[in-house]
């Protein structure tokens, strides 16, 4: 068995027997959550196939029945973070009134300073705790139905690989920040209804609360090798099939296609002058 230094279960490149390694799941790496799989490997490849076939310009490689065969499930590591805070907003607003009397335009322009205030929860934030991980693709395919959590158990990684963490809760810490006052801001303005503008002047977030936990969550995933040598990725939420991928491009079945539509076009100017 040939792993990385963050992989907690995998299987046996001879026989493909299901191989979890307990000692990277255990201890403070031992995680609090996992969202099991929904959809079975069958269902994984109708959905990647059916999507391949929207694609024009995807080269067979990329969706050819050696390459579904790499297909792999994967539980990666996250973060969940439920975060409560008070905040606060002051802006200015303005109500902007038109009408006509006659031939005369007529403009009213109101101005107001708004203060809302208040507290705020955020629940189940999620944060890839993966560095080799891509982040955009394995969060492409967010959200997950927290309904479905279930307290971890080993009996669900057998049959899947499964990635241990390596960014620690500290690594986030600006980031949750920034996201929670985002987010925060947005809910206050939401509340400042009725007026034609709103400008916030100022935000304040205070007496923050978190609380994290360990979770591993499903992820159906395919590499591809292209021409350039560059690794595309697609990958499948395997709790609802949603899916999120960089695809290469075929430029030779692109480039055969915009000939033939120049000449097509050109044909038909021809035919268009001769009937003139």
């Amino acid at each position: 068995i040939v792993t990385d230094p963050t992989t907690a279960a995998t299987e046996c490149y001879y026989c493909h027997t299901p191989v979890v390694l307990s000692g990277r799941v255990s201890g403070e790496y031992l995680p609090q959550q996992i969202i099991p799989f929904a959809i079975d490997r069958k269902k994984a490849e109708e959905i990647f196939l059916e999507n391949m076939k929207k694609k024009k310009f995807v080269p067979h490689g990329f969706f050819s029945g050696k390459q579904i065969e790499k297909m792999s499930g994967v539980y990666f590591p996250y973060w969940m973070v439920d975060w409560r805070g008070d905040t606060s907003m002051e802006a200015e607003a303005t109500k902007v009134r038109t009408w006509r009397t006659g031939d005369t335009e007529y403009r009213e322009t109101q101005f107001y300073r708004v203060y809302r205030e208040g507290n705020v929860e955020f629940d189940d934030m999620p944060k890839i705790a993966l560095q080799k991980a891509n982040r955009k693709l394995v969060e492409g395919v967010q959200p997950y139905d927290q309904k479905a959590v279930k307290p971890f158990s080993m009996g669900y990684l057998s049959g899947f690989q499964a990635e241990r963490r390596d960014l620690e809760k500290e690594a986030f810490g600006a980031e949750i920040a920034r996201d929670t006052e985002q987010y925060a801001k947005r809910v206050l303005e939401n509340d400042m209804r009725g007026y034609t503008t709103v400008r916030p002047v100022h935000q304040q977030v205070g007496n923050r609360q978190e609380r994290w936990r360990y979770a591993l969550v499903p992820v159906w995933t395919v590499t591809y090798k292209g021409r350039n040598g560059k690794i595309y990725y697609y990958t499948i939420n395997g709790q609802n099939g949603k899916v999120c991928g960089e695809l290469p491009v075929d430029y030779k079945k692109l480039s055969l296609v915009s000939a033939l539509i120049t000449g097509v076009v050109f044909l038909l100017g021809l035919a268009g002058g001769f009937l003139l």
